[in-house]
């Protein structure tokens, strides 16, 4: 019979046995509150810790909206210092522009003005000629460029009140050595047409032959074959 029993308590058919804990519920409920709290705490605790290596609890709100604030001021300062270079630069521009103009001006001033004084040495030369009557030539001006071409001025007057338009040629002979002898040209070869009221200014540039030295320039007026007037200068 002991056997039977031994052998039923060992075996499959053996009777099933369950283990229940002898704490109420009550407190089994409290301890696994307790138990998620702790864990509730060290998650957040884990948290706090990692914001704090992180560095983001640093920087409070405040501040943040203080550095926003700065930002936005910095912004606008850059804006407009821009706008002021922007300014400045085209200010700059147009002073410069301005300047560039006065200069041409300037420039353009002083050409007039040689040209002024060059004509108030011609007229001046006209005021002895009211002495005389007739056609003659108040002044002759010659200088060599370069040694290949002369550059020549030439004044004919008629001092005479209501005097006929003459019709004319002027020529310029040029005197001088070529290649070491002695030569001498006619330019332009026929004569330049000239008419003359009362003055007339005529200048030129003329081609001069290689190895060719001008020493002496005569202008001569002709009508027809005749020589109305003539002038002769040395040309240094």
């Amino acid at each position: 019979m002991r056997f039977r029993l031994l052998r039923r308590r060992l075996t499959i058919s053996a009777p099933r046995v369950a283990i229940r804990s002898a704490l109420p519920w009550p407190f089994r409920w409290l301890a696994l509150a307790v138990v998620m709290g702790f864990c509730a705490a060290v998650a957040l605790w884990a948290f706090e810790f990692g914001k704090s290596i992180a560095g983001i609890d640093t920087v409070s709100r405040d501040e943040v909206v203080q550095m926003r604030a700065e930002i936005s001021r910095l912004r606008e300062e850059g804006q407009e210092r821009q706008t002021v270079a922007l300014t400045a630069e085209s200010l700059l521009a147009t002073e410069r522009a301005a300047k560039e103009s006065l200069m041409a001006q300037v420039r353009q001033l002083e050409a007039d003005n040689r040209t002024l004084r060059e004509d108030l040495g011609f007229f001046e030369k006209l005021i002895p000629a009211a002495k005389t009557d007739g056609l003659a030539i108040r002044a002759l001006q010659a200088e060599v460029l370069g040694g290949m071409q002369l550059r020549w001025q030439v004044l004919v007057i008629q001092a005479a009140r209501n005097a006929p338009e003459f019709n004319g040629r002027l020529e310029l002979v040029l005197a001088g050595t070529l290649d070491g002898k002695p030569w001498t040209q006619t330019q332009p070869p026929q004569g330049q047409p000239l008419q003359v009221k009362q003055y007339r200014r005529i200048e030129g540039v003329l081609d001069l032959p290689p190895q060719a030295v001008v020493k002496t320039v005569t202008a001569r007026v002709l009508d027809g074959a005749t020589v109305r007037t003539s002038q002769t200068m040395a040309v240094e």
